[in-house]
């Protein structure tokens, strides 16, 4: 365990439902999901996860609103008559197959998912967070809605070992430890492919070293990191009202 690394942060069943619920609106807010999206954990102890409605606007996800599901996308638990969102199977594949994913947030960002639309313009690692993506971001060729669970096992297989992928013309998916990290990879992920963007246009591209990632990395401590950003992105959040100041995340 790194001795640098921020304390852990204990999380009840509603602290869970009220921590996907802020992080799908901050997520809105920062524009990096739009109208469709989701955000999901995994329920400890529980082969099931926490996921939202097909039906809920994003910007208005309350915690209450959430759905409990196991990895075949069964609703097991939540409000009547609300279903899950089409792409659950997404969610459930990789939770099943990924004992270190804790949570997952798949949103569609239109430029980040432009380099999957180019040939021979990978996304790569430009800005110092992105080192969370040194091992790859792979591309799933199939732009299909993650519909079903043989598609979400597709998904799956080209998503390995690393922490996002890109499904072609279609968006990303972010997997991370905690609903604190899939926010922070979340927001560094767009981060970085927005760099690039714009770095391209001024000249040729420089992405990282191996040398530059192991500096970074000599010193980087992802836990207090996450918690930082997270505080900072909840904190304005709940000054402009966007999340409740009630909820005690």
């Amino acid at each position: 365990m790194d001795q640098h690394a921020a304390p852990s942060r204990v999380n009840s069943d509603l602290q869970l439902r009220m921590k996907v619920a802020a992080c799908t609106l901050i997520l809105v807010r920062e524009k990096i999901m739009g109208y469709s999206g989701h955000v999901s954990i995994r329920l400890p102890g529980r082969e099931a996860f926490l996921i939202q409605p097909i039906d809920v606007p994003r910007s208005g996800l309350r915690p209450g609103d959430l759905l409990v599901c196991d990895y075949d996308g069964k609703v097991l638990e939540g409000p009547e008559g609300q279903r899950p969102p089409a792409e659950v199977s997404l969610h459930g594949e990789i939770l099943r197959a990924r004992a270190d994913v804790n949570s997952v947030a798949h949103f569609h960002h239109d430029l980040t998912n432009s380099f999957t639309l180019v040939e021979d313009v990978p996304l790569k690692v430009v800005k110092n967070h992105a080192i969370r993506w040194k091992s790859g971001i792979p591309v799933h060729p199939d732009p299909a809605h993650v519909a079903n669970g043989e598609l979400g096992r597709a998904v799956v297989k080209t998503l390995g070992e690393h922490y996002a992928l890109q499904i072609r013309a279609h968006g990303q998916v972010i997997c991370a430890e905690s609903v604190e990290a899939v926010l922070n990879d979340s927001i560094h992920f767009v981060e970085n492919a927005q760099a690039m963007y714009h770095a391209a246009v001024l000249g040729k591209l420089k992405p990282l070293s191996d040398e530059d990632i192991a500096s970074f990395e000599k010193y980087f401590q992802r836990g207090r990191h996450i918690n930082k950003l997270w505080d900072f992105y909840l904190d304005g959040a709940r000054t402009d009202g966007t999340v409740p100041k009630d909820w005690e995340i």
